[in-house]
């Protein structure tokens, strides 16, 4: 596998050509941003963790039946992954109520949902990724009924099997952002399964294991991410 130019560059990952049009290298950056990037900083090694941990997440959906872009881990920063066209739609997943949705809503923070709660958002940086409905996919274009259907079957599914997995490591999988894209007319989940884009919470203690840490000074945002991939790892 040859590596090759660079075809995209994100907040957090590198997207890399290879010597296989369908097929890319996506490489995980040690940069961390929050509110649109108001907030950023370089945290050394937060990039290894990442890619480790969403390529643990990956291998394990793939074997749960979960169709993804995820191929193998190639190194501590880097993944091999196929080339898909992402639909610019954020699905969201919440399965108790913490971050934007208390201050928007008002609802109260640790309320549980049941069923889980699913949301799209817009994927689009200059418009802060906005939240929309079914109804606005359609009328922009962004994916088709029957996509729109999948990626929620599969958002819960992922979800099912995620809050499962993590519950038995003494974590809570307080919600999640997944992305989507296109390959050869079937959906994959694609972007990265990783704590830049899930909630957890220590069971036992409430502590924040993820992006939070970051977001909100909560502590090392390193130290959270090093106690997820420990947790993981057990079962490995």
């Amino acid at each position: 596998m040859e590596k090759r130019e660079k075809l995209y560059e994100g907040k957090a990952k590198i997207i890399y050509a290879t010597d296989e049009p369908d097929k890319v290298i996506a490489h995980y950056k040690d940069a961390a941003t929050a509110f649109d990037a108001v907030k950023k900083a370089t945290i050394k090694g937060k990039g290894v963790l990442n890619n480790t941990i969403a390529s643990f997440f990956f291998q394990m959906l793939n074997e749960r039946g979960i169709p993804t872009h995820f191929i193998k881990k190639l190194s501590d920063r880097e993944m091999l992954i196929y080339r898909v066209e992402i639909i610019p739609v954020e699905v969201v997943v919440r399965n108790i109520a913490a971050g934007s949705i208390v201050k928007r809503l008002g609802i109260p923070k640790n309320t549980k949902f049941e069923p889980p709660l699913v949301e799209f958002y817009l994927k689009n940086d200059e418009l802060h990724d906005p939240i929309i409905c079914e109804q606005h996919i359609y009328a922009m274009n962004l994916a088709k009924p029957e996509e729109v259907a999948q990626m929620k079957e599969l958002a819960l599914k992922v979800n099912e099997i995620l809050k499962e997995f993590m519950e038995k490591q003494g974590v809570i999988l307080v919600d999640f952002k997944l992305e989507f894209g296109r390959k050869d007319g079937k959906i994959l989940l694609a972007d990265e399964i990783s704590p830049d884009t899930c909630r957890f919470w220590d069971a036992k203690t409430g502590e924040s294991l993820d992006k939070d840490r970051f977001r909100f000074d909560l502590g090392d945002l390193i130290e959270g991410y090093k106690k997820i991939l420990e947790k993981i790892e057990k079962n490995q």
